[in-house]
């Protein structure tokens, strides 16, 4: 099973300096890929619910640096030759899906094919008042997103005609570096509706802060759907980064079915202990002894 690092992007992890020093720690140390997330804005007193804490909290302090995570990305890409990169997840329904096409080909351009796209449909309700775009229907809308997005990076000229997004005979160049215009995605969430989007739209799973006890439940749901829509579990990537993760537990989550743990952490400020940092994560996970 592959082991990510979700640790980029916030705080100390969004200083230039520290990113350089733990992408290229982590490429040399093994892991096989970065995630960065996403919040265009956080408020002070937020009345939405968190859903990735018992307590309906985001520990990240609204007032912390928060990178965009394809800009973020793009610089680890530059500073990085062989780990993939992928976000996790990008709040699609919030952004314009055509400007959204165009800049994931570019950041798969820019790292020579190592980029996967994840995005999830946001659950701050005051973010998207924020941003002009309705809350209601916004999984509706990440579903139309994918589709005219796919549609932009497999055909040229591409037309859509859809509720949220139409176009006629337009040309978004460049084009993903995979074969048929395909550009891996990544449905993040931990919901029965987010499964079902990983299987129906998507070329993976991306599930955040779960208990360790509720993963083969949760891949369970996942598998069952793949069945109802006809397609084949092993086709999908099964990503998972855990609440109360320990090595020990690896060997259960690869029966389960995961293939690829994300270890999520933030880096000290200096980048030297950045660095030492990383390679004491690989040591844990990666590179341990039974």
């Amino acid at each position: 099973m592959r082991v990510g690092l979700h640790a980029l992007g916030i705080g100390d992890g969004a200083r230039p300096e520290v990113i350089r020093a733990v992408a290229t720690a982590a490429e040399i140390h093994g892991f096989a890929r970065l995630w960065c997330g996403e919040h265009v804005v956080l408020v002070d007193a937020p009345v939405s619910r968190y859903p990735y804490s018992a307590d309906g909290r985001i520990a990240v302090p609204a007032d912390a640096d928060w990178l965009d995570p394809l800009l973020a990305l793009s610089f680890a890409a530059a500073v990085t030759s062989r780990i993939g990169l992928a976000t996790g997840v990008l709040l699609l329904p919030e952004h314009n899906p055509v400007v959204v096409a165009k800049q994931a080909a570019t950041l798969d351009v820019l790292s020579a094919g190592r980029f996967s796209l994840g995005v999830g449909v946001g659950w701050s309700a005051e973010e998207f008042a924020a941003l002009g775009v309705p809350f209601a229907r916004r999984g509706r809308r990440t579903e139309e997103y994918l589709a005219a997005m796919r549609s932009l990076w497999a055909e040229d000229p591409a037309s859509f005609v859809g509720e949220f997004t139409r176009f006629n005979a337009i040309r978004v160049n460049p084009k993903p570096l995979r074969g048929g215009g395909r550009l891996p995605v990544v449905v993040g969430g931990n919901s029965d509706a987010a499964l079902r989007r990983a299987v129906t739209l998507a070329d993976g799973w991306y599930g955040f802060n779960i208990p360790a006890a509720d993963v083969r439940s949760r891949v369970a749901v996942l598998a069952d759907e793949c069945s109802l829509h006809g397609r084949a579990f092993d086709e999908l990537t099964v990503a998972v980064a855990l609440s109360d993760g320990t090595p020990e537990q690896l060997p259960a989550l690869a029966a389960a079915g995961v293939t690829e743990l994300v270890v999520v952490g933030a880096p000290p400020p200096a980048p030297d202990a950045a660095a030492t940092w990383v390679a004491e994560l690989a040591r844990t996970w990666i590179h341990r002894k039974d």
